[in-house]
């Protein structure tokens, strides 16, 4: 997932940097309500986790900024307000969250699996589809008890497509959750082709995946 931090205590920052990509996701780390609305302008974020008090506003005005701009990210607050008022305030104004600090990053990510699990519809971690069990929280894929070996980037890219089914996702949107502003090189040479190409031969040795759609012109798609 591509995931922008709006955090200003700096090892809290880190903390949470270090946790996000050694999850496999890509993150962009801002500061400021300033340096968050310019990433927010060129950029298509799965979740945002936002500080409220930050050195040049108050975080809920940058909430419905992302509101108007990113409808398809969700929002968790992370704020060492805990008053019920603050945390009411939040959710009306249209986060899906709210952590207080300080709070376990293990948390962090069981809230985030949860909002993904609601938003996407999948009731629990673990996927049946066609005889395939794919678990969201962790790079797990059997069939009929037999484990199948992914590398790590078809694993995100099968998950991220799990988790928007039904929807038509464009080569470029694959490539950006898989690189971020990296992704030129890879991109152009066709890597998300070869991934789905991939994902396909390994999971068709051992059942149907027809479920995994090509939209000719368009992208790929999860029909569930």
């Amino acid at each position: 997932m591509r995931i922008l931090l709006v955090e200003d205590e700096r090892s809290l920052a880190k903390e949470i940097h270090d946790f996000l990509q050694s999850e496999h996701h890509v993150l962009d780390e801002v500061s400021t309500i300033k340096a968050a609305s310019e990433n927010l302008a060129v950029n298509s974020y799965d979740f945002v986790l936002l500080d409220l008090g930050l050195p040049d506003g108050d975080g809920l005005d940058l909430l419905q900024e992302v509101n108007r701009v990113q409808e398809n990210a969700s929002v968790i607050i992370l704020t060492a307000r805990t008053e019920v008022g603050d945390k009411l305030l939040g959710f009306e104004s249209g986060a899906d969250d709210y952590l207080s600090k300080p709070f376990s990053l293990l948390e962090l990510k069981a809230r985030m699996q949860a909002i993904l699990r609601r938003k996407s519809g999948w009731k629990k971690d673990v996927i049946q589809l066609a005889g395939f069990e794919i678990h969201l929280n962790e790079p797990l894929i059997s069939f009929e008890g037999q484990e199948i070996k992914l590398t790590k980037k078809e694993y995100i890219l099968l998950q991220f497509m799990l988790i928007n089914k039904n929807r038509v996702l464009n080569r470029f949107q694959l490539a950006e959750h898989l690189w971020g502003d990296h992704l030129d090189d890879d991109y152009q040479s066709n890597y998300i082709d070869v991934h789905v190409k991939n994902i396909r031969k390994k999971l068709g040795t051992y059942g149907p995946v027809d479920w995994l759609e090509t939209v000719r012109g368009l992208g790929y798609k999860i029909v569930a």
